[in-house]
C-alpha cells in the first residue's frame, strides 16, 4: 500500500510538472552564428512562442563543425523540454551521411518535436559566366572541363554541388569556404564562378545585377525571384537536396511536454506576423506532427547517403 501511495505521488507530481511547463526558460541552440538565416528564422519562432507562454525562448549560438557541436550539447541535455536544437539538414542529415563514426545518431538520439520550414537555394553564377539557362551553364562546363571554379560555405552547398556535378556530368574546380558571406564576396569579385547559395545572400545580389539566378532549388518557384525557374522546371528533375529546417529536443522526452512545445511551435507559424517575417526571408514554413518530423528524417538521412554515394564522396 505504501509502494502504491508513493507512485501515485510520483505520478501526481509529474502530472502537475507538465500541467506547469514551461515555468521557467526554454533554450533553443543553433548550429549557426547571429544573423544566419537559422537563427533568424528561431527567434522570429521564439519571440512569438514566448509572449504566448510567458517565459523567455532564449537563442543560444554554438556554432561549428557543421552542426555537431550544437547537436551534441543537446543530446547531453536533461529531456526536460527546456533544452531544444533548431536542427538543420547540415546536422541531422550531412553530418551522419559524411562521418564514418557520427558524433551521434539523429534518428534515436533527439526528440522530434516539429518541422519548421524550407530554406530557399539558387544556383547563381557570375555575370561573366556565358549562361542564362542551366542548360546553358552544364553546355559551356561540358565545353571547359576544370574552368569552373564553384564555391561552397555550408554542407548544403557542398552536397548539392557534388550531386549536380554528377547528375550533369560536369568537372569544376572546389573552392570551399567557412561561410556563405565570404563565398559570395569571391563570386561577385569573379574569382569563382558558381554557387548553390542560400536566398538570404544571393537574392540582393541578384537584384543588383552582380550576380546572376538560374534556378531554385525548390519545387515551386520562389515569389521572391518568381522570374527563375525551379530545378524541375530546367531540365533536372532527378536533384532532390531539401535544406530544411527542425525542432527536436534530448531523446527521451516526455510525451506531454513534447506535445505542448509541438502546439506552441505550430500555433506561432500559423500567426500572421510570423508568416509575413518568414516571407521576407524567403522560408516555406512546414509545421507537422512529431512523428512526421521522425519519419522525414529517416527518409533524409537515407537520401544524403544515397546522394553522396552516387557523387562518389566517401564518408571521412
Amino acid at each position: 500500500m505504501k509502494r502504491l501511495l508513493v507512485l501515485a505521488g510520483a505520478l501526481l507530481f509529474a502530472v502537475q510538472a507538465y500541467a506547469q511547463f514551461p515555468n521557467k526558460a526554454i533554450r533553443v541552440v543553433v548550429p549557426f552564428p547571429a544573423g544566419s538565416a537559422t537563427d533568424t528564422i528561431t527567434r522570429i519562432l521564439g519571440a512569438s512562442v514566448s509572449t504566448a507562454v510567458g517565459q523567455p525562448v532564449l537563442v543560444d549560438n554554438k556554432v561549428g563543425a557543421d552542426g555537431a557541436i550544437a547537436g551534441t550539447e543537446v543530446v547531453k541535455a536533461a529531456p526536460d523540454g527546456y533544452t531544444l536544437l533548431m536542427a538543420t539538414n547540415s546536422p541531422m542529415s550531412a553530418v551522419p551521411a559524411l562521418k564514418k563514426v557520427p558524433p551521434y545518431d539523429p534518428v534515436t538520439d533527439f526528440t522530434p518535436v516539429t518541422d519548421v520550414g524550407r530554406y530557399t537555394f539558387f544556383i547563381v553564377v557570375h555575370p561573366g559566366v556565358p549562361a542564362k539557362t542551366l542548360p546553358e551553364l552544364i553546355q559551356y562546363a561540358r565545353a571547359n572541363p576544370g574552368k569552373l571554379n564553384y564555391a561552397t560555405g555550408n554542407t548544403t552547398g557542398i552536397v548539392s554541388t557534388a550531386f549536380f556535378s554528377s547528375l550533369a556530368k560536369i568537372e569544376m574546380v572546389h573552392v570551399p569556404y567557412k561561410g556563405e558571406p565570404q563565398a559570395m564576396t569571391d563570386l561577385i569579385s569573379g574569382r569563382v564562378q558558381f554557387m548553390f547559395a542560400s536566398s538570404s545572400t544571393s537574392v540582393p545580389q541578384v537584384r543588383d545585377g552582380k550576380l546572376r539566378a538560374l534556378v531554385t532549388t525548390l519545387a515551386r518557384r520562389s515569389p521572391i525571384l518568381p522570374e527563375v525557374p525551379t530545378i524541375a522546371e530546367a531540365g533536372m528533375p532527378e536533384f532532390s537536396v531539401t535544406s530544411w529546417a527542425g525542432l527536436f529536443g534530448p531523446a527521451r522526452m516526455p510525451k506531454e511536454i513534447v506535445d505542448r512545445i509541438n502546439r506552441e511551435f505550430v500555433a506561432a507559424m500559423g500567426r500572421a506576423d510570423v508568416q509575413a517575417a518568414m516571407d521576407k526571408q524567403a522560408f516555406v514554413l512546414s509545421p507537422s506532427s512529431p512523428e512526421k518530423l521522425g519519419a522525414f528524417v529517416k527518409e533524409q538521412l537515407e537520401s544524403y547517403r544515397n546522394i553522396l554515394r552516387a557523387a562518389g564522396v566517401q564518408p571521412e
